[in-house]
């Protein structure tokens, strides 16, 4: 069922679909709800989920006051409560992933699990900064378009890339249509975000790190040095898998995810 709230006089956009215990879906940077759909419909049958459209994105709109990760950690708030679920199990991809860590660190008392879905908690370092800001600057004088061009395809194993052009393909053409000053703010915001660490090290929530061996935006290990950081961890590694692990190993993804909650449950 799709749903609306309004946040900061926005419109943000969601839908409500299956039944069971409650998941939450974030996607991340370039995306929109919609690369969930294979996920979904593994899940749907068990599971009550929750899929939002991120400012900007799909039906949600936008205005400057919404990009922040902590702002974007308050709109999950506020479906979650409006919902009335209870406790939820948090799932976010790369960037969703940093919205899910700026909800889980204001509220983990709402909180079952969380899982970090090629993703990380530590903050940018200086050269990913300088990457940042360039993307920023190619944004601005080319747009959406020749920058989704660019960059998704380093988003995919090479092996994927040569072999399912296709899929990479339809992730360009899908999400061109996201305006550019969108991503710019997105941007921006991943940038200055603040580095969750030291929560992880404190929390008592299972946590899921889904990684791929040759991530290219996170690397490998990077990625298995935060694994050692929560109480409990689950970790699912996923071979010859860059980035974008529901398209390139859909199969293996899902199962990553199912066999988390399934032992949540236990």
């Amino acid at each position: 069922m799709q749903k609306f709230i309004v946040f900061d006089t926005v419109q943000i956009s969601y839908r409500v679909t299956g039944k069971g215990n409650p998941v939450f879906l974030i996607h991340g940077f370039g995306e929109d709800a919609r690369i969930w759909e294979s996920l979904e419909q593994h899940l749907q049958d068990k599971y009550t989920l929750l899929i939002i459209d991120l400012p900007g994105t799909g039906n949600s709109g936008y205005n400057q006051n919404l990009f922040s990760m902590q702002a974007n950690g308050e709109i999950i708030n506020q479906i979650i409560e409006k919902e009335k679920l209870g406790k939820t199990v948090l799932l976010g991809h790369s960037m969703g992933g940093y919205i899910a860590l700026a909800f889980a660190a204001q509220y983990p008392q709402k909180l079952k699990a969380i899982g970090l879905l090629h993703s990380t908690v530590f903050a940018d370092g200086d050269e990913k900064k300088a990457a940042r800001q360039k993307n920023i600057t190619f944004l601005k004088q080319h747009g959406t378009a020749k920058f989704l061009q660019l960059s998704i395809p380093n988003l995919f194993a090479p092996d994927f890339v040569r072999d399912h052009r296709e899929i990479v393909d339809q992730q360009i053409n899908k999400n061109s249509y996201i305006n550019k000053e969108v991503l710019m703010a997105f941007t921006e915001a991943m940038l200055q975000r603040e580095d969750n660490s030291i929560w992880l090290q404190q929390t008592d929530l299972p946590v899921l790190f889904i990684i791929g061996k040759e991530d290219k935006a996170i690397s490998f290990e990077s990625s298995l040095q935060q694994c050692h950081l929560p109480k409990i961890s689950y970790i699912h590694i996923l071979p010859e898998v860059g980035h974008m692990g529901m398209l390139e190993a859909e199969k293996a993804f899902n199962k990553g995810i199912v066999n988390f909650l399934r032992d949540l449950e236990e």
